[in-house]
């Protein structure tokens, strides 16, 4: 007979079965946590795929409509817009980005009149419509930060005029929050609500993303304005400066690497806190398990609850309605 001294504490009976580990998991994933990317371009009766995010496509406008139809569908309650802006109309000003009838605009108060409740929130950076490929305004090669905030907030205005329900601000220009939020209040949309990308780092994760919109930066990198991926004090520190400035929500960017960060930032603040599980991410797992490497449903829901575990309210995931699905 074993001389093994029989623990009372067994913690392996809480994993006893699917039953009793889901009934005291401690992190739960619904559709209700995703915000699903989605990628607008000129044209007419185009679906295009990125060649660098398999099953991920870029849409014209009358196509995206049913493309949001089934992400409503599965219960997903946000779709955050990128547009894919032709180089005939990027110039260093960003112009095009304040067109009132341009694709972001034209695309905003398409999906509000099909899908009224479902929350839109667009993109507000200059990198799409710069022929500089950067998040500002260029001058003697040197992003210039205060005229870049001035004109994202008039962007973040359009936005809100076209119906926008929340502006997102992935530029990292300093004390663009707070323009933002003054320009919304004095043009009459104090409800319109801002997610900051309050911690976005200088990362190599966003190569595939770039591909999808083609604004990959013309000159340099964007280490000057995006964070160190060595900092997470720094993080923290933009993320209260967020939160002060007026943002309802701020965000960590990219997610897999910084979930550290994730944890911090969502320790410090005291309003809701988003992920971005980007392209880069999405990509890995898409290709190791085109090669057999691993099972793509598992990986995906794991790297996904792992958000959630490090303290994500929200995720804004291409795998958004593959997860849907499988919940």
């Amino acid at each position: 007979m074993s001389d093994f001294k029989h623990p009372y504490s067994r913690p392996r009976r809480l994993r006893s079965s699917d039953a009793v580990r889901k009934m005291v998991a401690e992190s739960h994933l619904s559709a209700d946590d995703f915000i699903a990317p989605l990628f607008v371009m000129e044209g007419d009766g185009k679906k295009e795929e990125i060649a660098s995010m398999p099953d991920y496509y870029r849409f014209t406008l009358d196509l995206l409509m049913e493309e949001v139809e089934e992400i409503q569908s599965l219960g997903i309650q946000s779709v955050l817009l990128f547009a894919k802006v032709p180089d005939e109309k990027k110039d260093n000003e960003g112009t095009e980005a304040l067109n009132p009838d341009g694709l972001m605009q034209q695309t905003v108060r398409a999906i509000k009149k099909n899908f009224p409740n479902l929350v839109v929130m667009t993109d507000v950076a200059l990198d799409p419509y710069s022929s500089y490929g950067h998040d500002g305004v260029v001058k003697e090669g040197e992003i210039i930060n205060d005229e870049s905030a001035e004109l994202l907030a008039k962007m973040a205005v359009s936005h809100a005029e076209a119906g926008a329900d929340f502006v997102a601000p992935s530029d990292m220009m300093d004390g663009r929050i707070l323009l933002m939020r003054e320009a919304l209040e004095e043009a009459g949309f104090p409800n319109t609500g801002i997610m900051a990308y309050s911690a976005k780092y200088a990362s190599s994760y966003y190569g595939p993303f770039r591909d999808a919109l083609d604004s990959a930066p013309g000159f340099g990198d964007k280490k000057t304005y995006q964070m160190d991926p060595a900092n997470v004090k720094e993080a923290v520190k933009e993320a209260i400066i967020d939160q002060q400035e007026g943002a309802d929500i701020v965000m960590v960017k990219p997610g897999l690497p910084y979930l550290d960060v994730l944890r911090a930032v969502k320790e410090a603040v005291q309003i809701p806190v988003s992920v971005y599980n980007v392209s880069g991410e999405y990509a890995m797992i898409k290709a190791a398990a085109a090669n057999g490497w691993l099972n793509e449903e598992e990986a995906m829901l794991e790297a996904l609850i792992g958000f959630k575990r490090a303290g994500a309210d929200l995720i804004a995931t291409y795998f958004a309605k593959d997860a849907a699905r499988l919940l």
